[in-house]
């Protein structure tokens, strides 16, 4: 078994600067060991730490799609020491990941269901890895709704790749930002809670909601969801910003009985109702 402290070596071949005020970056990794790709096996929701030798490591969720391969990815936000030093890294230099960590979502439920993506500013790393692995598979999904905002159009994610799903007849797009300066802007002005209830579709049993963003707009997006019926087992939300040290050890991301580097940090809404609010 892997020493699970261990990170497997990998290279930086690709780095893209994700919004204007530089301090969202995209890293593509590629593993020096081709044995060490099949070995880091993951699914959408899941995250890894990446790490750099003498400064430690941060826990990231992973963008890439398992569909992509080849490489991972992973947007970082420059917030503090090792990710002040990653966004200095260049193409060709070596550092570590260790992972996958955690658990991811549900995919086996959701087979055959629709599903509305909800997601907001640097969260939406992991969205994107699940909406690249669903249009992948796009036969075992039903109808697919995505909800993204950011507080403008230049700090929107993945841009490229937002106006090609926009052209495509198989997924429903509602990009929106708090402001827009732009006068070419042609979609949606709003928060995400208010276009949430605009756009997405009456809650059935066949309709699960994926949400992951800053703790204030889920926090107004859980009762637009709400009364458009979603039950609390429907909803599905990932503890991003608890993750640790992805294997429970430092305890640092316990809250209650569970430990969520461990068992989560994908839960549903009901399984965070019995929780105490300390997340």
């Amino acid at each position: 078994m892997k020493n699970p402290y261990y990170p497997y070596p990998v290279r930086i071949d690709d780095i893209v600067v994700e919004t204007e005020d530089k301090n969202l970056k995209t890293f593509k990794f590629s593993f020096l060991n081709p044995e060490d790709e099949e070995k880091f096996a993951y699914r959408p929701g899941q995250f890894a730490e990446l790490s750099v030798t003498g400064l430690g490591e941060i826990p990231i969720g992973i963008a890439s799609s398992p569909t992509e391969k080849g490489f991972v990815k992973f947007t970082v936000n420059k917030v503090g020491k090792v990710t002040t030093h990653l966004h200095r890294m260049k193409v060709g230099d070596i550092m570590g990941i260790r992972g996958p960590l955690g658990n991811w979502y549900p995919w086996e439920n959701l087979k055959g269901k629709n599903v509305v993506i909800i997601g907001g500013g640097f969260a939406f790393t992991t969205l994107r890895s699940s909406i690249i692995y669903m249009l992948e598979n796009r036969e075992d999904f039903g109808d697919i709704h995505v909800i993204y905002g950011a507080r403008s159009p230049g700090m929107l994610l993945y841009r490229d790749e937002l106006a090609e799903w926009e052209k495509r007849d198989d997924i429903n797009m509602h990009i929106t930002v708090d402001a827009a300066d732009d006068p070419d802007w042609k979609y949606n002005v709003g928060f995400v809670p208010t276009i949430t209830e605009e756009k997405a579709p009456e809650a059935d049993e066949n309709t699960y909601a994926i949400v992951c963003g800053p703790p204030i707009m889920i926090k107004f997006t859980q009762p637009v969801l709400d009364n458009r019926g979603y039950g609390h087992d429907h909803i599905i939300m990932s503890l991003e910003n608890r993750m640790k040290c992805g294997i429970g050890m430092c305890s640092h991301c316990n809250v209650g009985p569970v430990f969520v580097c461990k068992d989560g940090p994908v839960f549903t809404l009901d399984q965070l109702n019995r929780l105490p609010k300390e997340y």
